[in-house]
């Protein structure tokens, strides 16, 4: 039974739901949106749904935090865009993991203008999964970017030549070792291809390019035929990662990862996930020694600007609250 929306400290029941309906526009993997809601007096509870893991892609369900760590982060931006400060405590109750945290908004605050704008940005980000156009993304936004994931507790190195070298091999090593495991290939349909009426998944008019049309970067969830663009380009290709791997630490870089995004959306870029890497763990091993082994990688991100896509679909309220 859907629990009913009433107000929480300075929000009332309708800014309640707003930023509610902010929270679950977050990127989650293959859209699985595997996050719920409740409501008390004490305030906005967030909750990991693990009936929406994904056993054979994620199963340490470390992707799963992370999407429910940038559910967490448009939370609170939403929050602060209303004037309230959102005190948050991660993982409150022991004897709970699935409670993730505990967001009160109670002090009153002059909204800040930066976080403003990235709520304004919230119903903007979409994943954009087509070849991204030629251009080098200023380094004024590659700074905004690597700040906004510092702010958030985690980093995004600077990556050299060879590096990036080196990460587009592990990450065509991961894709081969994904494709080649029935196990994974029968979860990867279960929620890709999806119809237009569906809720959740990826929808086929949300499918990406072909790998020789992103600069050799694979894209999972590509279709059957090459979309937008034809000819390669050269994105720019960010790690976020954490300096431990605990669940505080995900839930935190889920956070950056969203902040990061957002900032990205601001300044009008695109941006989708290069997933497989950190999905195989050998493959992670090898990324966090080719980062130099003192950061653990959470995600890869490709950023630039895109065709125009469709947004991907959401689960309403009713199916998230309780």
């Amino acid at each position: 039974m859907t629990l009913p929306i009433t107000s929480i400290g300075l929000l009332d029941a309708d800014q309640v739901k707003s930023v509610i309906g902010a929270a679950v526009l977050a990127p989650s993997t293959h859209n699985t949106q595997p996050w719920r809601f409740h409501c008390t007096s004490a305030g906005l509870e967030l909750h990991a749904d693990p009936d929406r893991a994904l056993p054979v892609a994620d199963a340490d369900q470390r992707e799963l935090l992370l999407s429910c760590g940038a559910a967490l982060f448009n939370l609170r931006t939403a929050i602060q865009a209303l004037g309230a400060h959102p005190a948050t405590t991660l993982l409150p109750r022991r004897d709970d993991p699935a409670l993730l945290a505990v967001v009160r908004p109670f002090a009153a605050r002059r909204p800040d203008p930066r976080l403003v704008e990235l709520a304004a940005a919230i119903p903007r980000r979409h994943t954009n999964r087509t070849p991204f156009e030629d251009g080098a993304v200023p380094p004024s936004v590659v700074n905004s970017l690597r700040h906004a994931a510092e702010v958030e507790q985690a980093w995004l190195p600077k990556l050299d030549t060879q590096q990036l070298e080196g990460l587009r091999e592990l990450v065509h090593k991961a894709h081969h070792t994904q494709i080649a495991d029935p196990a994974f290939l029968d979860e990867w349909r279960l929620w890709t291809g999806r119809s237009p009426e569906s809720r959740d998944g990826v929808p086929e008019y949300a499918a990406g390019a072909m790998p020789s049309n992103n600069g050799g970067w694979v894209l999972r969830d590509f279709g059957v035929r090459p979309r937008g663009r034809t000819d390669s380009s050269e994105p720019l290709v960010v790690v976020i990662g954490s300096f431990d791997d605990t669940a505080v630490d995900r839930i935190r870089a889920g956070q950056a990862m969203q902040r990061v995004l957002l900032t990205a959306t601001a300044a009008g870029l695109d941006a989708s996930f290069i997933s497989q890497p950190v999905e195989v763990p050998a493959v992670r091993a090898e990324l966090r020694q080719l980062l130099g082994g003192g950061l653990w990688p959470q995600i890869v991100l490709r950023i630039g600007r895109g065709t125009p896509v469709p947004w991907t679909p959401r689960r309403s309220l009713d199916d998230v609250l309780g």
